[in-house]
């Protein structure tokens, strides 16, 4: 599959690529010098279609650090940030000639021309119809403290309630290892806005493009008209379907005594990983610096929101419906990706995720039972790496039913 999807020959999407990377050089939007600037440009000498570069060369390319190993926390960090930034000038720049712009692929180590090729991939087709039935409504978020607190209180009922859940072999791995488990939650930061002559009007606002008060601060240097009056208050959230997931994955983590540790994925960095196996509950989105370490070598990719999953392989992609549909009495379809492999540095790593909080509820306690899916199952007995993802069918917040629509091992 081409990856620039401009033209069959390289020609246009070169000259295409070689404008992209003039116009995001011109506008300031990295800086004249510094660390992202270089970054950038290091990936753009390689080209439109070179092969992702690794973690090992940018650390020895750009932050001269020749002896790194595989697996490097500074070069994820500033390709994390350099996304960011890229997203950052499209949002506020537009795309160019012929909607042309620049991209760095969750889990590529390269600068692409956005992927037009994915649109040639067959969707999933909906087959959803009308419900007839009524379900309560959905929140959708909660504040971090709060929902932690719940979590704990429902996991404690879980236990007690039925004893000690079973492992299945999805979780095998970690029950018996005896390194520490670090539960990683991806939370959302929040700033707020403050009037000092109204403070009553003062409220708390979701940025996207801020995910720290580091973001935060450089915002505010970009456009001090716009975040002129925000401040870091100190405070994240994460969707409550991580509450509800962590219900049923934390009894089973912690059973026969075994260290449990959470951390939002805000505050998760290399240090973590070197001492504990980590696993990740919550949405894509929320993934934060997991996210290159999690797509890396997959089979599948994020597609151009946090709501699509593409599978490189089967050439399909796979749309969550929830934001369209959790108003309206209508099935839906969500999705849910599941993984488990071993990074560069050996740490083990499982991830739970759903698209939206439909699949996240879905999927989390379907992974608590004894018995997983067959064809899971089977991967899960082997010591290989292996990721899947799961349909999974809600009406207005609900989860009905979960379908296994693909599984395999990891590259």
């Amino acid at each position: 599959m081409a990856k620039d999807g401009r033209e069959g020959t390289g020609g246009r999407a070169a000259e295409t690529f070689a404008a992209e990377v003039a116009r995001v050089r011109t506008s300031g939007a990295l800086g004249e010098t510094g660390r992202l600037r270089e970054l950038f440009d290091y990936l753009a000498a390689r080209g439109p279609s070179a092969a992702p570069a690794t973690q090992a060369e940018i650390a020895d390319s750009v932050f001269g650090q020749p002896d790194t190993a595989g697996d490097d926390a500074t070069a994820r960090v500033y390709v994390h940030r350099l996304r960011k930034r890229l997203e950052e000038f499209y949002a506020a720049e537009g795309d160019g000639a012929e909607g042309a712009r620049l991209t760095l692929p969750a889990g590529t180590y390269a600068l692409r021309l956005a992927s037009e090729p994915l649109r040639e991939l067959q969707p999933v087709a909906s087959t959803v119809s009308p419900a007839s039935a009524t379900h309560w409504p959905w929140k959708t978020i909660a504040l971090l403290v709060a929902a932690i607190a719940l979590t704990f209180a429902l996991a404690r009922g879980f236990g007690s309630a039925g004893g000690a859940p079973p492992v299945n072999a999805f979780w095998q791995p970690f029950v018996e290892s005896e390194r520490p488990i670090v539960v990683v939650v991806g939370d959302y930061y929040m700033f707020g806005e403050i009037d000092p002559v109204r403070p009553e009007q003062s409220r708390l606002i979701r940025d996207y493009r801020i995910d720290s008060p580091t973001d935060l601060a450089a915002m505010q240097e970009a456009e001090p008209a716009r975040y002129g009056k925000a401040e870091d208050v100190g405070l994240s959230y994460l969707p409550l379907s991580t509450a509800y997931a962590l219900r049923h994955v934390m009894p089973v983590l912690g059973r026969e005594g075994q260290t449990v540790r959470i951390v939002p994925a805000s505050e998760f960095d290399a240090d973590i990983a070197r001492e504990a196996n980590v696993v990740y509950v919550g949405l894509i989105s929320g993934l934060g610096l997991l996210e290159d370490t999690t797509f890396t070598g997959s089979t599948i990719q994020v597609g151009e929101s946090y709501d699509e999953l593409i599978d490189t392989v089967g050439r399909r992609i796979y749309t969550s419906e929830e934001a369209r549909s959790l108003a309206s009495p209508v099935f839906y379809r969500d999705y849910g990706y599941l993984a488990r492999f071993r990074s560069p540095g050996g740490t083990l790593v499982a991830v739970v995720a759903g698209a939206r909080d439909t699949a996240l509820r879905g999927l989390a306690p379907l992974l608590a039972q004894r018995e997983l899916p067959d064809e899971l199952d089977t991967l899960a007995r082997s010591e290989d790496g292996f990721e899947a993802v799961f349909q999974v069918t809600g009406q207005q917040g609900a989860d009905l039913s979960e379908q296994l629509v693909l599984a395999r091992a990891r590259p």
